[in-house]
């Protein structure tokens, strides 16, 4: 018995005759363990069933032991009317559905298709279970982790005046699956230079002079999980004034670090890493949330900022980093991913902190 099943049934209170309609790819992953696309799963307080069509359904079969595989598509019926059978069938009188997820468009189809049974925003989906890792996936974020920061290490020697920022972007995410990874958590951020003072800056053709603050922001993709880690370098001798900006962003990170226990609000860990930079009279260049979940998503609650009213808990990954980003001087961030413990934490990403001089 899939016991994810039977949590999700008893969080999400699905009493005979509801039904839970899962439309985001994570979650139904992380319900089913299905590794393909385009499918979709209805959950019941007794079956529950995987609809997909013919390019999935031997799949389907094959991964999803739990799972009743429907299909769907033509020359089958519709996805609204293929949930409107399955409803019938099972005498739902209403379905849940993930209301972040589901298009306006997808919304009319199955709800007019459904006709008298009811099609309702869900108050508790997936995530209320994701929230929590269990050891199974700690350890795959655990060994994304590694391999980043294997992969990173070996990416060290390319970084020299000359290099474009893209075709570091591409080594870097070349390395993470020559080492093992699936593929990249997420698209590799290389910004360089006057480009650092863009927290999500694209990778440019901008090529790496002496002296620039290079920053780094990437994860291994694993079984499905996630790494995020930023290291921030100087190519050359740093300044007094990058190293002093460094130190102070490495302060933030190291208060917010230690400000994570379970049962503190993402609000409070925000504010234990901010006041070292506002302090500092910085304040407006930390100018995002100080850091948020990782799972099978690169992005998942918590998402610890000003305000963020979620408690943590043993056994969330959450990342911590801290970052200032000045227009026309650049930018330092510096991130880890750390699993909470029952005091403190686990660092899952280890590449070392202190100020990296590339000579």
């Amino acid at each position: 018995m899939n016991d994810r099943l039977q949590r999700l049934r008893r969080e999400a209170a699905l009493e005979e005759g509801e039904g839970l309609f899962i439309l985001r790819p994570t979650n139904l992953r992380y319900l089913s363990g299905f590794t393909g696309a385009d499918s979709y799963g209805l959950i019941t307080g007794k079956e529950a069933f995987f609809i997909t069509d013919s390019r999935y359904t031997e799949q389907a079969s094959r991964e999803c032991p739990d799972f009743d595989v429907v299909r769907w598509r033509d020359p089958f019926p519709p996805l609204g009317a293929t949930i409107s059978d399955l409803a019938g069938k099972t005498g739902l009188r209403s379905i849940g559905f993930e209301p972040a997820f589901v298009c306006y468009s997808l919304y009319r189809e199955i709800a007019e298709a459904l006709g008298d049974v009811a099609f309702v925003p869900a108050e508790k989906g997936v995530e209320t279970l994701r929230y929590v890792k269990d050891d199974r996936e700690a350890a795959s974020i655990r060994k994304a982790a590694e391999i980043a920061d294997r992969a990173f290490a070996a990416l060290l020697p390319r970084i020299v005046p000359g290099a474009a920022e893209r075709d570091l972007a591409r080594d870097l995410a070349y390395e993470m699956e020559r080492l093992g990874a699936d593929g990249k958590a997420f698209d590799v951020i290389v910004a360089s230079g006057p480009n650092g003072s863009m927290p999500h800056a694209v990778p440019s053709r901008r090529r790496l002079e002496k002296g620039d603050l290079i920053t780094f922001d990437f994860g291994a993709l694993c079984d499905g999980y996630r790494s995020d880690m930023t290291r921030t370098v100087v190519l050359g001798r740093a300044t007094k004034k990058q190293k002093e900006r460094y130190q102070l962003v490495l302060e933030a990170q190291q208060a917010g670090i230690s400000a994570i226990r379970p049962g503190r609000l993402g609000k409070d860990v925000d504010q234990a890493a901010r006041e070292v930079i506002v302090s500092a009279g910085l304040g407006d260049a930390f100018s995002h949330g100080l850091g948020h979940g990782v799972g099978l998503d690169i992005h998942e609650e918590p998402f610890m900022n000003s305000r963020c009213e979620r408690r943590l808990e043993k056994g969330c990954v959450v990342t911590v980093e801290p970052g200032i980003y000045l227009k026309g001087w650049g930018g330092i961030r510096i991130e880890d991913s750390l699993l909470v413990e029952d005091e403190g934490v686990e660092l899952l990403t280890k590449t070392p902190k202190e100020l990296l001089e590339l000579l």
